[in-house]
C-alpha cells in the first residue's frame, strides 16, 4: 500500500531539545556541578551563567526558550 507518513515538526524540535539537554547535562556534570540545582537556578532566573560554557553547553541551552525546553522536560516525564 502507498500510504503517506504523518511528519511533526514539533515531536522532532522536541527530540532536538532533548537531545541538547542530555549533553548539556553531561557537561555540567564532567565540570563536577549538581545538574540539578544548575538547571533549576537556570529555569527560575534565566540567567545562562548556571549552564557551563564547557563543550559548548551554554550556547546549547541558548538556542531554546525557556519555555520549549520545559514543555519539553514535562511532555517527556508525562510520556507524550
Amino acid at each position: 500500500m502507498d500510504r503517506t507518513s504523518i511528519f511533526s515538526v514539533k515531536e522532532l524540535r522536541q527530540e532536538l531539545i532533548l537531545l541538547n539537554l542530555n549533553e548539556i547535562m553531561d557537561a555540567i556534570e564532567k565540570r563536577g556541578y549538581n545538574v540539578t540545582n544548575q538547571l533549576v537556578g537556570y529555569f527560575i532566573t534565566g540567567d545562562d551563567k548556571y549552564i557551563t560554557s564547557y563543550e559548548n553547553a551554554r550556547k546549547k541551552i541558548r538556542q531554546f526558550d525557556r519555555s520549549e525546553v520545559l514543555m519539553a522536560l514535562i511532555n517527556a516525564y508525562l510520556g507524550r
